[in-house]
């Protein structure tokens, strides 16, 4: 599958889909991978056609995919310049002089002698016992300057930021993002925000991107489903299924989604999205599920100054800090 790709501010180029590689959250913390299950599917996505991966310190994934991406290389499979990685900087590492050292840390995980692109994974700094830090995000954003200009990194970005946030960047910062990644799906479709961001050049990434259509944390949630008809009619009309439609919906605007899968099937139906388009029409129709509802919404940090959300009532005690 011959993926295309969206120009960022520094001239080099995105491919317009990402596998992500988050596994989880549960009870004992970030999931991990066992056997080796994520390095086998990022060898297998490597063979159907994905170029792009996307992953973070916290994620605790940046090995096997830097294992994969070390075997298809050595088996003449793709060239490490055919392959693009997203990973990110955690939040306990915000000061300015800590960033090349993370960047560092996940270069030796991913067994690689730089970073296609380097996001700050949320504007929100925290020490290393999780309290809130006083950090200001336009420090780490000066360090994540420092790294592209030292060129262990080509590109750099932001993550969860909110457009006030990201107006900040653009006007102090003296390089421009080149992405950023947010919650994008049917149901926070973020219109206002993709707009804007693709004036100023700042490629969107969408997060995930299948919203209701897929169970979350167990439990299923209100909103459209696999069945929708709206969904179906349109999937029936090109011979596609409704989570393809979904992705395409995000290609035509222009969105790069990042979906996630370690099923062997879904990880081709999830790329097999580009030999159709959908109409002006079909995307406004889509655009109509919109009800701004988030799926990720850490209200633990919402006393932070930084956070970027709206406050909630009743926040969901903080995971990472063990009781």
């Amino acid at each position: 599958m011959e993926v295309p790709s969206l120009k960022m501010n520094n001239g080099r180029d995105m491919p317009a889909i990402g596998l992500g590689t988050y596994l989880g959250f549960d009870q004992n913390g970030v999931v991990k991978s066992k056997d080796k299950q994520l390095r086998d599917v990022v060898m297998r996505a490597i063979d159907v056609g994905y170029r792009h991966f996307d992953t973070a310190s916290v994620y605790e994934t940046e090995q096997e995919i830097g294992e994969a991406v070390k075997m298809k290389v050595e088996e003449g499979v793709v060239k490490r310049e055919d392959i693009f990685i997203t990973t990110k900087l955690w939040n306990t590492q915000h000061r300015r002089t800590e960033v090349a050292q993370a960047i560092n840390d996940s270069l030796k995980k991913l067994g690689l002698d730089y970073i296609d692109l380097y996001l700050m994974h949320w504007p929100i700094g925290l020490n290393a016992d999780y309290s809130h830090s006083d950090v200001d995000f336009m420090e780490t954003w000066r360090g994540l300057e420092d790294a592209q200009r030292m060129g262990i990194v080509k590109g750099i970005g932001l993550s969860n930021f909110n457009k006030q946030q990201l107006e900040r960047v653009l006007k102090e910062g003296t390089i421009k993002p080149d992405a950023i990644q947010i919650e994008v799906h049917l149901q926070n479709v973020q219109k206002e925000m993709v707009e804007f961001c693709q004036s100023e050049g700042v490629v969107v990434m969408g997060y995930s991107p299948f919203g209701s259509l897929v169970a979350r944390h167990g439990s299923t949630v209100e909103g459209p489903k696999i069945d929708d008809p709206v969904l179906s009619s349109i999937a029936q009309k090109y011979g596609k299924t409704t989570p393809q439609i979904v992705l395409r919906w995000q290609i035509e605007r222009k969105v790069v989604p990042i979906p996630k899968t370690v099923n062997p099937k879904r990880l081709e139906e999830n790329i097999n999205i580009f030999d159709f388009t959908l109409t002006p029409d079909e995307v406004e129709k889509i655009n109509g599920f919109d009800t701004h509802t988030r799926y990720t919404l850490p209200s633990f940090w919402q006393n932070h100054p930084y956070y970027p959300f709206d406050k909630v009532d009743n926040p969901i005690a903080d995971p990472f800090i063990k009781v």
